[in-house]
């Protein structure tokens, strides 16, 4: 697994072995996962999500704690995936980092708890899987407006995102931070040194 530009972002560029039946590879293993992250994902939920061309979905994120850490891949067509640092007091707090996932590359990506989470479909039909540390619960669930200029996402041209009624009404950064809504990066450090030692 290879480090992205935000802490607590990896990026699984696995070997794939194609041969006149199809492809195999391995998306996700554990023991790569605690030697980047010094734990395991603690798997809770596993989420199927089908997105028609210029669907747009996120910033999400939950309360930390506990926060929800996510490994992300594309199993049909393609998306941008991005993460978005969105720890109050982090080095890194606004900078965000895309990765292309698609059904060719193969490639996946882990999130950890206080980070953003969006993606862009820019293919019809576009499957993506992930696998999250923590279930669904709304209450601890938030959003970022994705389009927000003072994040400056850059997505792709020539795509018209399409958002859901909730992220069109999301708050900008600078509005989720003002009100209290984001993950302090103290806050976060502590989650994750609690994993560490939990194993």
């Amino acid at each position: 697994m290879r480090q992205l530009e935000i802490d607590g972002a990896w990026v699984l560029e696995p070997e794939v072995f194609p041969d006149e039946r199809g492809s195999f590879h391995e998306w996700y293993r554990e023991a790569e996962l605690r030697e980047v992250a010094d734990h395991g994902l603690g798997l809770a939920q596993a989420n199927c999500s089908v997105s028609r061309r210029g669907v747009l979905r996120g910033v999400h994120f939950a309360d930390v704690p506990p926060g929800q850490s996510k490994y992300v891949t594309c199993v049909r067509g393609a998306v941008l995936d991005v993460a978005v640092d969105l720890r109050v007091g982090s080095p890194g707090f606004g900078r965000w980092v895309a990765v292309r996932l698609d059904d060719d590359a193969r490639h996946a990506v882990f999130l950890a708890e206080g980070l953003g989470h969006a993606f862009l479909a820019l293919t019809d039909d576009a499957t993506v899987v992930y696998l999250c540390s923590t279930g669904y619960a709304p209450e601890r669930e938030h959003t970022v407006h994705p389009l927000d200029p003072g994040l400056g996402i850059a997505w792709p041209r020539g795509v018209e995102p399409v958002l859901s009624p909730k992220d069109a009404r999301a708050p900008s950064l600078a509005e989720a931070e003002a009100s209290g809504l984001l993950p302090s990066y103290a806050s976060c450090l502590d989650r994750y040194a609690r994993l560490r030692v939990s194993g």
